[in-house]
């Protein structure tokens, strides 16, 4: 059987990692063993901040809803409560938007409700 020198693959495999850790501060952009560690911990934040991402969405979707909906003199959970009520299906996301860029369509949606 023939020898198989390693030297290519463990090249190939040493610079995937490096090139995952580009931008990384001091030996962790540029030493194999802490560029690794570092993008162990790296991809595990990244998975958590896809999931906080969508709570943080929510969150500001319901603050500009909110803002809009008392700037008509009626609450959050009255405005959310009444387009239940009424059968209008509006998420957060596109309500948000409208009451930030639409503020007269925003009315009329608050207005129907009252």
């Amino acid at each position: 059987m023939t020898r198989v020198k390693r030297g290519v693959t463990a090249n190939k495999r040493r610079k995937k990692v490096l090139r995952a850790a580009k931008g990384f501060k001091w030996g962790r952009k540029s030493k194999e063993r802490m560029a690794r560690e570092a993008l162990l911990h790296a991809w595990s934040y990244a998975f958590t901040g896809r999931k906080e991402r969508k709570r943080d969405f929510r969150g500001l979707w319901q603050t500009r809803i909110g803002a809009g909906a008392r700037a008509h003199g009626i609450s959050y959970s009255k405005l959310i409560g009444g387009l239940k009520k009424k059968g209008i299906a509006l998420d957060r996301k596109i309500l948000a938007e409208i009451a930030a860029s639409h503020p007269a369509v925003f009315q009329k949606i608050a207005e129907a409700i009252k």
